[in-house]
């Protein structure tokens, strides 16, 4: 069963749920976006990823990317798909008009990329990190670079990289050792190598523009020494650059995706930013691409719920406990509790999870584009606090829940056949790559949290509160929710002061506590868009039995770290 674009979901949600259109369209980019444009560019994006992205799931992962001399095929049919991608416009959707793009939300590129990452994860991590190249590009390349790029990337005619891991520096960036020595006519020449570079050869695409972390000969240790340079693979005289692929890893999943091991031999490249600004440039395109990754685990999951829940209505075995329905088989395994259970458990996350990262994209077109400047800095704290949470819960989710659904179909589940084991395997890396979950949650805590003693968030959880009705029990028991998370915050503040290692061994449970107060905040915009009379968006009983009880968990110990380390720090000596 190839993946299904859950068109009718993802619409309820964009204008039930959000209201999308009508936050959107008053600002002047998109004046012309309104709630029609935004119904026909969702659907029409949902029949290419159908036809055209999602049959070629399953090849890629049986086939896979070869490494033949240096070069890179990928798998029959990826390079059609990739060139009708791009001259469709589909990269551009939220470029600017002035550089080849076509100005639409941010929220309609997070849509498309959703549906891209459950039809075929390997696939789309080609195209994946254009919108941060773009980014990264607009706002610190020089005119010069601008204008012999820009355009080329927004179109999405030629691919980018972002080449950071070297094989002794993973996390840690300052350790990098590649080396970019100025040329008397101002270029440079980049030298080093670079691990673990998705796309970092193939044949998708006529050039690939990479974005490449260097250190100045005069560069001081540590990361404030870096600096980002633009090294083509293929330079304006139409010569080869040099910048070789080595070999591709084996993976335990996405193998319709080249990883590549790159060797830059003093191949020719141009600064972007200024010098020693480096990380800088790089994290505008890293911040988008952990949105994006955010939308690969929620993508995922989707896809790994439709292939159990398609399973769960044809495969029958022993009577359901309780069957009475006299339309529908009473051996259906779909009738059966500990299978209704999963399939709920998942679709909690998967909807309310939708509804979070596509507000996570109004904040970002917000942010850029609202003409308040306080409204816009409401949108940056959001973004600043949440992308974090999205990136690192459901990418989580994402793979522990693929294992769920994957258990649906019991021992068909472990072959390949099915499918649903490549979603899981596919699922695995989204939980490591731009930056790991852990790396999330310190920084989550430790950099937007603590800092000002939860100032921020509280800010952030008030604005939500204004949003839901006093009058609903599924509301009050938000606000009750976030009263709870805002004083664990202070208690946390308060014993970091005498147990500076607290925040780090909490920071993981910190952001799950975090991610299930915004899902139960999620439902109750859900249940209020919807209606008591409308089933499907009901939230699943398991939201409240299995679900949220999860964050009262959390809640009691995380508070048990606190204590402990407010007596450990009473039995210290003086």
């Amino acid at each position: 069963m190839n993946f299904q674009p859950p068109l009718d979901d993802i619409q309820f949600i964009v204008h039930d749920a959000l209201n999308a259109p009508a936050q959107l369209q008053p600002l002047p980019a998109f004046a012309d976006s309104d709630a029609g444009l935004m119904r026909q560019v969702v659907d029409e994006a949902g029949k290419f990823v159908a036809s055209v992205i999602a049959p070629l799931q399953q090849v890629g992962d049986t086939v896979g990317c070869r490494w033949v001399d240096g070069e890179v095929i990928t798998p029959p049919g990826f390079r059609d798909a990739y060139q009708a991608f791009w001259r469709n416009g589909w990269p551009a959707l939220a470029c600017a008009g002035e550089d080849g793009g076509q100005g639409l939300p941010v929220l309609l590129e997070a849509v498309l990329y959703e549906m891209l990452s459950g039809a075929n994860h390997g696939w789309t991590m080609a195209p994946g990190l254009l919108h941060g190249a773009y980014d990264c590009l607009k706002h610190h390349g020089s005119e010069a670079l601008k204008a012999q790029y820009l355009e080329k990337i927004a179109s999405g005619e030629w691919l980018a990289t972002m080449c950071m891991t070297e094989a002794h520096a993973g996390s840690d960036l300052g350790l990098m050792r590649t080396l970019a020595t100025p040329q008397v006519d101002g270029s440079y020449r980049i030298s080093g190598a670079k691990i673990f570079i998705s796309g970092g050869e193939h044949d998708l695409s006529d050039n690939i523009v990479h974005l490449v972390l260097a250190r100045l000969p005069d560069a001081p240790a540590g990361p404030k020494g870096l600096s980002l340079f633009l090294v083509p693979k293929w330079l304006p005289d139409a010569s080869r650059n040099l910048v070789l692929c080595d070999r591709i890893e084996e993976k335990m999943g996405l193998h319709g995706s080249p990883t590549c091991s790159m060797r830059f031999d003093a191949a020719i490249g141009s600064i972007i930013g200024l010098p020693g600004q480096g990380l800088n440039a790089m994290f505008v395109m890293m911040n988008a691409a952990r949105l994006h990754v955010a939308l690969q685990g929620l993508g995922l999951l989707e896809a790994a719920w439709q292939k159990a829940s398609a399973y769960s209505q044809e495969r029958r075995q022993m009577r359901a406990p309780g069957a009475r329905s006299s339309r529908e088989p009473a051996d259906l395994i779909a009738l059966h509790p500990a299978m209704q259970r999963i399939l709920q458990t998942q679709r909690c996350w998967i909807d309310g999870g939708r509804l979070l990262a596509y507000r996570t994209a109004i904040e970002l077109d917000l942010a850029r584009q609202h003409p308040d400047p306080e409204r816009r800095a409401s949108a940056q704290r959001w973004c600043a606090l949440i992308t974090p949470v999205l990136k690192a819960a459901l990418t989580q989710q994402a793979f522990y829940g693929a294992s769920e659904c994957l258990q649906v179909f019991g021992g068909h589940g472990y072959i390949r056949e099915w499918g649903i084991e490549q979603i899981l395997r596919d699922a695995r890396v989204t939980m490591i790559y731009e930056g790991t979950n852990e790396i999330q949650a310190i920084d989550l805590l430790l950099r937007k949290v603590l800092p000002d003693g939860g100032v921020a968030l509280a800010g952030m959880l008030e604005e939500l509160e204004t949003e839901l009705d006093p009058g609903r029990a599924a509301d009050l028991e938000v606000r009750h929710r976030f009263a709870q998370l805002k004083q664990l915050t202070q208690a946390i503040s308060a014993a970091a002061s005498s147990d500076p290692a607290l925040p780090y061994q909490a920071a993981d449970d910190y952001l799950r506590l975090l991610a299930l107060a915004l899902l139960s905040w999620a439902w109750a915009r859900i249940e209020a868009a919807a209606g008591a009379d409308n089933k499907r968006w009901q939230a699943p009983a398991a939201l409240q039995q299995r679900v949220l009880p999860e964050f009262d968990m959390w809640i009691k110990t995380l508070t048990a770290q606190c204590s402990a380390a407010g007596k450990r720090n009473c039995d210290a000596p003086s």
